[in-house]
Order: structure tokens, then C-alpha cells, then sequence
């Protein structure tokens, strides 16, 4: 395996992380409020690395990246992909840890324009959002098998997520529907305001 090397910090960077989001796990619309967080998966070829993003709104998991290294570059792919998918066009809020893959110089120009938030150190509750999300992943499916390799474990997190997880399974947070139906029926009721007052 690639040895990691973690690059200097300046000394004075890590106080200027603030924790914009502050446990506001509610917004009003999509795409007001993005959560980032990496967990790993085992495998019997060893450990793979699950980094996603989730929308605040419906808890949505709108991109991820499975690897076999912990590295920046990940980062920055998911995070293009997410800005790619949801096309987003205005600042939103982008939370996370304050892992050196989030603060490097790739990740922080791939989310130039957005408004960064940070976990304050040590405290679990910034990103419980998301960390709820792994626990249900792990518990709920991928606890249940003897997962061979990367590409065995890459297979059973694009089930969970792509064919259950975004479209199917029920979301107290949403009203009990899934991510993807909360959504459309936000865009669904946008649309009707909009007839009701052209009309």
C-alpha cells in the first residue's frame, strides 16, 4: 500500500476552520446544505474508503467515492461530481471534518465559491448527519456479508445507496418517504406555486 505523508499545516490554519453550519441539519430547500464524511469498510484485501456527500434537505446522498487510498484527489472527484449532478449554481453551505484530504489545496479549490464549514475538533455532533448515514449502510446491508475485495465492496454500496438508500427506503426526516420523493414533491409544490400565480 502507498505510504501516506501528511504535507505541513500552518500553525495558525486550523483556527481559521469555522463551524458555519453549527448542528443546523434542517435547511428550507435542496441544496442549501451539503455534509461530507469518510468511513471505512473491510474487506479481507484490507480496509476501502467510502467518501460521500449528503444533502441536508431529504438526506439525499447525492455523490460518493469508493477507494483504496485515503487521498485529496478523491475528495476533489466526488466533489466535482456533486457540483456536476446538482448543478449548482449558487453558494451553498459544504461541511466536514477537518481532515487533511478537506483542507488540502485541491479540495479547497474544487469547492471555490462555496461557503466551507468545519467540524469543531473532537465533537461527534457536527456531523452526525452524516455519520448516521454510514451507521445505517454498515448495519443495514454491508454487515451482512464477507466482503472479498474493493470491487466486491464497491458492488454492494452502489446497491445500497443507487437502489435503495436514495429511492426506496422511508426517512422519518422526510415525512417517511425517501430522499428522491421528497425532493420531487418540493420541486412538485415549486412548480404548482408557480402555475398558481402565472394563472
Amino acid at each position: 500500500m502507498k505510504p501516506y505523508i501528511q504535507t505541513t499545516i500552518d500553525s495558525d490554519f486550523s483556527q481559521k476552520l469555522k463551524n458555519i453550519l453549527n448542528e443546523d441539519f434542517n435547511p428550507a430547500h435542496p441544496d442549501a446544505a451539503w455534509c461530507s464524511y469518510i468511513n471505512y469498510i473491510w474487506t479481507f484485501k484490507g480496509f476501502v474508503y467510502l467518501t460521500s456527500v449528503i444533502d441536508l434537505y431529504s438526506g439525499k446522498i447525492i455523490s460518493w467515492v469508493l477507494s483504496e487510498m485515503l487521498e485529496a484527489s478523491h475528495v476533489v472527484e466526488y466533489i466535482e461530481k456533486a457540483k456536476h449532478v446538482r448543478k449548482v449554481k449558487k453558494p451553498l453551505i459544504f461541511h466536514c471534518d477537518r481532515g487533511c484530504q478537506y483542507v488540502s489545496e485541491a479540495s479547497q479549490k474544487a469547492t471555490t465559491g462555496i461557503i466551507l464549514s468545519y467540524s469543531k475538533k473532537a465533537y461527534l455532533w457536527d456531523n452526525a448527519c452524516i455519520e448516521s448515514f454510514h451507521a445505517l449502510l454498515k448495519m443495514e446491508w454491508i454487515n451482512r456479508f464477507k466482503i472479498f475485495n474493493y470491487r466486491h465492496a464497491y458492488k454492494l454500496v452502489f446497491e445500497y445507496i443507487e437502489t435503495f438508500y436514495n429511492t426506496v427506503r422511508s426517512h422519518s426526516h422526510c415525512g417517511y418517504l425517501s430522499p428522491d420523493q421528497y425532493e420531487e414533491a418540493y420541486y412538485a409544490a415549486l412548480d404548482e406555486k408557480a402555475e398558481a400565480l402565472a394563472g
